[in-house]
């Protein structure tokens, strides 16, 4: 007897996390974490709400899986150094403007312990990954990446959630000129002493 092999099918469960996953970013993304519901995620995944619970446990479970994010930071080792500050600074844009994921947890960071956590955790471990591999000294790196952090994470506070009128209406370009500045100081100036 001869087993044939049939490329495996998605399991309803994997096809049921991913609805789950889908409403919760939406709605989490809409409604931030604290007006969101199990039962209105459920709703909008057209489940039942136990199901959710199953998979993740509670709110701060769903949020959690929820909001895996990756920045997709470019490598850094292949930029020349003049250039870093304006590409980091367009790459925040074009993430923020793109993902709404990223700006639920924001949101929610300011109120949630545990979404601040993932996103200092988010922070931490990708940028500073990133600013370390373009060779900053080891002993600023932290202090740079979080530098960064500070700049962008207030940009995208005042600009996506707060909305502040200036900063909506600046366009992309303009911003970039603004900041880059910055940002290239952060990563590339010398600390004084």
């Amino acid at each position: 007897m001869t087993a044939t092999t049939e490329p495996a099918r998605p399991r309803r469960s994997d096809a049921t996390r991913a609805a789950i996953l889908r409403a919760a970013r939406d709605r989490f993304a809409a409604e931030g974490y604290e007006r969101a519901t199990i039962r209105a995620i459920a709703a909008d995944a057209r489940i039942d709400p136990s199901m959710v619970m199953r998979y993740y446990g509670n709110k701060e479970g769903l949020f959690a899986a929820a909001a895996e994010f990756d920045l997709r930071l470019p490598d850094l080792t292949a930029v020349p150094p003049g250039q870093l500050g304006e590409l980091l600074i367009r790459h925040f844009l074009t993430r923020w403007e793109g993902d709404e994921t990223l700006a639920a947890l924001l949101r929610t960071a300011s109120t949630n312990p545990g979404a601040a956590e993932r996103m200092r955790a988010l922070f931490t471990d990708q940028l500073t990954a990133a600013v370390a591999a373009f060779g900053t000294d080891p002993a600023t790196t932290a202090r740079r990446a979080g530098l960064v952090a500070s700049q962008t994470l207030g940009i995208a506070f005042t600009r996506y959630i707060v909305k502040l009128p200036p900063m909506v209406a600046m366009a992309p370009e303009e911003l970039v000129a603004w900041v880059a500045p910055t940002l290239q100081r952060y990563l590339t100036g010398l600390p004084e002493k």
